[in-house]
């Protein structure tokens, strides 16, 4: 059978313009995982020019119903807002929208079938429906008398590509890592997974720093929340910086920012906490919620505010070993720049440690700035450093940024002649 979508292929390719090829292809591996499936599998083959001869993607899901084709294949707005639907903020799933990143294969194929088998009544059925770049509001669909696979899941083959090889090795795959590495990090006790012509998407090289099986106990109650810190070396496009709150099941029961996302200073970072305590937990409450219970398990728990104090503990820590470490980096790229010259940092080494140290505190500062920029912020420290007004920059970042006493005495050190 023949379905038209309610607006035309040219309405939907503008829709969805701002896709590129790489979040294209996510688009199919989160449909997957949406789907509940636990594998989702990519396969290709290149001919000796490099060229794809063919990809799919598969996955184990529960499969398309045919019942729900109208839905799944017919998005419904002609303009960039069918991309910007209301999803669950706090929780890792539905990333589809309304099965327009379905039609996102134009992106890096002309033609797309999709082969389902799903539960439908008790038995297993199956089903093809195949659209075409040129009609992508015409998609054939037709039921098969007989199921193709004995579980349900979903197969979708792509062919005349717009691809290379090249384009998948060199700039897809590191793109999925970085859009997975924090979901698969999260599912990992259920054993979610996604494959490459068989292999297991590796993305180890994406880590910086890695701590696991890290306990917090609350004595009074005897509440054990266990942790894991995974320091990223890049971002983790949309998704930010999180802490993940798991259950005993390794079921995510919810999710929020941490208290140092978007701190402006490349510190990309998940924090995953799982307790027995988040069964039953109501996280709709705020702190200063007077209607919830006394014996509730909720954010105004003293184990809630508990664990939130050690966790901000243990970030503000970590963070400032990499600031340290950062800071290094910083003064060798104004180096390369031409901010600070190489007769400059080493004839003064309070400059370098008022920089180093300015930014530990406070890493905005030096965010975001042109190479002008810079060079003024560099020559008003310098002038600070060489006039008798150096202990007053203490107290004017005093008003600017908080800083604890460890952090205050580290710059007294260096501006206190």
């Amino acid at each position: 059978m023949a379905n038209n979508v309610n607006i035309t292929s040219n309405g939907i390719q503008k829709v969805l313009r701002n896709y590129n090829e790489k979040q294209a292809l996510a688009e199919y591996i989160w449909n997957g995982f949406d789907a509940n499936a636990g594998t989702v599998e990519i396969n290709y083959a290149a001919n000796e020019l490099g060229f794809l001869d063919g990809l799919e993607i598969s996955d184990d899901g529960h499969g398309i119903n045919f019942d729900n084709l109208s839905i799944k294949f017919a998005p419904f707005f002609e303009s960039e807002k069918a991309l910007q639907l209301p999803m669950n903020k706090n929780r890792s799933v539905m990333h589809g929208k309304n099965g327009v990143g379905r039609l996102t294969f134009f992106k890096f194929a002309n033609d797309a079938e999709w082969q389902t088998t799903f539960l439908h009544h008790g038995a297993l059925h199956s089903g093809r429906i195949s659209i075409g770049m040129h009609a992508l509001n015409n998609y054939q669909a037709s039921l098969l008398d007989i199921p193709l696979n004995e579980k349900s899941g979903t197969r979708v083959i792509f062919s005349n590509m717009k691809i290379s090889s090249e384009d998948l090795e060199q700039e897809i795959i590191p793109y999925l890592k970085a859009e997975f590495c924090w979901f698969l990090e999260l599912n990992k006790e259920s054993g979610y997974q996604i494959l490459i012509n068989g292999e297991l998407l590796d993305y180890t090289d994406y880590i910086q720093d890695y701590e696991e099986n890290f306990l917090i106990r609350y004595e009074d109650s005897d509440t054990v929340f266990k942790l894991k810190f995974v320091q990223w070396k890049e971002s983790l496009h949309k998704e930010l910086s999180k802490v993940y709150f798991i259950n005993e099941k390794n079921e995510e029961m919810y999710k929020e920012y941490t208290t140092l996302n978007k701190k402006a200073d490349e510190y990309f970072h998940s924090v995953y906490v799982q307790s027995e305590f988040f069964t039953d937990f109501d996280f709709s409450g705020s702190e200063f919620d007077t209607q919830v219970k006394i014996y509730q398990r909720s954010k105004t728990s003293p184990e809630f505010k508990f664990l939130l104090k050690k966790l901000n503990e243990l970030l503000r820590d970590k963070r400032k070993k990499f600031l340290k470490e950062y800071s290094s980096r910083l003064l060798e790229r104004y180096e390369r720049e031409g901010v600070i010259s190489k007769k400059e940092e080493t004839s003064s080494h309070d400059l370098s440690d008022l920089i180093r140290t300015i930014y530990e505190i406070q890493p905005k500062i030096f965010s975001n700035l042109s190479i002008d920029q810079k060079k003024t912020i560099v020559s008003l420290l310098q002038t600070i450093l060489a006039s008798d007004q150096r202990e007053q920059l203490a107290a004017v970042l005093g008003n600017i940024v908080e800083m604890d006493e460890e952090e205050k005495a580290e710059l007294s050190k260096i501006l206190l002649p």
